[in-house]
């Protein structure tokens, strides 16, 4: 089974995903930890976040890999751990550049298809149900006001140890400015697809989140 779950930054995707795959025992694949690994790469590359032919030759010399250890996904550029790195302001700040770019795209879409495999999948990111992987039996769409959005975003960063200079008001500013792009990029734009259903997180627990979707991954298992 290929469950995606797809919404805009900080909507809870995998946090909700992460747990769900644990309940399931479904492999979890976090994209948009593949798209901020090409980001990171490119800075530690000294590359411009437009250089597209760059950075595809960067992402093939250095290699990017996602590992579960002792339970928790972490990702790899080469031999470098660089989970933390990821979410770090400067490469939150950068990777809708880095994730716009067609070859970029390309590359890890089909990196995502080859990981996703016959295993049964829950993948995350922004656009799973409408280019990754389009037959997914289960498709969902992650919605939050930007204020709450926010809040989370700087919740995250200090349970994470990651200091941030900026304000909530600012990190809100920045997420805005995030839905812009990724939903206005010309190559797999961030939207909803048709046949996913829409879950608003605003003034959800996790827990809410989580059983709202396993309850719709319960109505496709008994189709299949």
């Amino acid at each position: 089974m290929q469950v995606a779950i797809d919404g805009p930054a900080s909507a809870g995707k995998s946090t909700v995903a992460k747990i769900i795959a644990q309940k399931l025992d479904f492999i979890y694949i976090d994209t948009g930890a593949m798209y901020r690994a090409c980001t990171v790469i490119a800075r530690e590359q000294h590359l411009d976040y437009g250089d597209e032919a760059g950075i595809l030759t960067a992402i093939d010399q250095v290699g990017i890999e996602l590992k579960v250890i002792d339970g928790e996904q972490k990702v790899f550029a080469g031999s470098q751990d660089i989970s933390q790195e990821i979410r770090t302001p400067e490469i939150s700040a950068n990777v809708s550049q880095v994730s716009a770019l067609a070859g970029v795209r390309a590359k890890m879409v089909s990196l995502q298809r080859q990981m996703a495999g016959k295993v049964n999948v829950i993948m995350d990111g922004r656009d799973i149900g409408t280019t990754v992987l389009p037959n997914a039996e289960v498709k969902i769409f992650l919605v939050a006001t930007p204020a709450s959005r926010a809040k989370r975003r700087m919740l995250d960063l200090q349970e994470r140890g990651i200091k941030s200079d900026k304000t909530v008001a600012e990190i809100e500013q920045d997420i805005a400015s995030r839905d812009y792009k990724d939903s206005h990029r010309e190559v797999s734009p961030l939207k909803k697809a048709a046949d996913a259903v829409e879950i608003d997180t605003t003034s959800l627990s996790i827990d809410q989140v989580v059983a709202a979707i396993l309850a719709e991954i319960k109505k496709s298992q008994k189709k299949l």
